[in-house]
């Protein structure tokens, strides 16, 4: 392995001025040193390489074959180092080709995700995005380790540890399709249990939620005849029947094939927020694409 611990990154710069300029002078001038720390330098160097480097002649100073050896794969290295080390660039999503990684559930599809994706593709044409279906218990670790750069989901149960932005509140309603012949005005909690329901199950396959724990506080019970693992799903059963359900109102909002009417139980909403890991916060083009989302969700919050 190569031992570095004599030899500093000030050294190099000297040495690559000192092959420049082939002058002490000069090169003193140029790293706003003085000479006799330029001369201390280049002693030091000499040792490292076990070379005089650069050698007097008539006109300065002249390099050594090994010197001569140096030269570019050291400009290249340091020009690298300059690089890697130098201020972020802005970035120009219109030019940019990135792949973006989003977990997100339908919800948040259908929320977050559609209202965004036309102004998405407009401002950055070259770009892609992969959306993936939440797995609660690997988010964390998929953010830590990259495979994800941005999670949609509720503020209560996301991952912890993680940076996030609360993008707007939800509320639930009372949904049916248009027409609806027992929707046309707020139902009464008698008749709200006598409707045939639809609910969404997180567990795949119950028939309880969160409606029926406020109900059995009243000591009241719903009809749940239908449980299904989507809400796409279950918008289309809701628009082609006569069954109804405890919807996000973001769902349904500004869509004339349903009927939505205040529910005559009051069940509490959520905050859907967008998380992600340390690893990309204050990378330029992970704070645009945070930005591109949170302002499709300005005055909701």
């Amino acid at each position: 392995m190569i031992n570095f611990h004599r030899l500093d990154l000030n050294l190099l710069l000297t040495l690559d001025v000192l092959l420049t300029e082939h002058n002490v002078t000069r090169a003193s001038e140029r790293l706003h040193l003085s000479q006799p720390s330029v001369s201390i330098h280049l002693a030091k160097l000499r040792e490292y390489f076990d070379d005089p480097l650069l050698l007097p002649g008539p006109r300065g100073m002249r390099p050594t074959a090994r010197a001569e050896e140096l030269r570019e794969p050291l400009r290249l290295a340091l020009a690298s180092l300059a690089e890697a080390v130098a201020p972020t660039r802005d970035f120009d999503p219109s030019v940019a080709s990135h792949t973006w990684r989003i977990a997100a559930s339908d919800y948040s599809e259908s929320t977050v995700l559609q209202p965004a994706l036309p102004g998405l593709r407009e401002v950055s044409p070259y770009s892609r995005l992969a959306v993936l279906d939440i797995v609660p218990a690997m988010l964390a670790r998929q953010a830590e380790r990259g495979e994800v750069d941005l999670i949609f989901h509720t503020t209560e149960d996301a991952p912890r540890g993680l940076h996030q932005q609360a993008l707007f509140q939800e509320r639930y309603v009372l949904v049916g399709r248009a027409g609806h012949p027992k929707l046309k005005r707020k139902p009464t909690l008698n008749q709200f249990c006598r409707l045939e329901h639809v609910i969404v199950s997180k567990d795949g396959g119950g028939f309880y939620g969160a409606t029926d724990e406020q109900l059995a506080k009243s000591g009241l019970e719903r009809r749940v005849v239908l449980s299904v693992p989507h809400f796409l799903f279950l918008r289309e059963v809701i628009a082609t029947s006569d069954l109804v359900a405890m919807l996000p109102s973001r769902l349904v909002a500004d869509n004339d094939k349903y009927r939505v009417v205040e529910p005559p139980v009051e069940i509490p909403g959520f905050e859907m927020s967008m998380f992600w890991h340390e690893r990309s916060h204050r990378d330029p083009a992970h704070e645009w694409l945070r930005e591109h989302f949170a302002r499709g969700s300005e005055g909701t919050i």
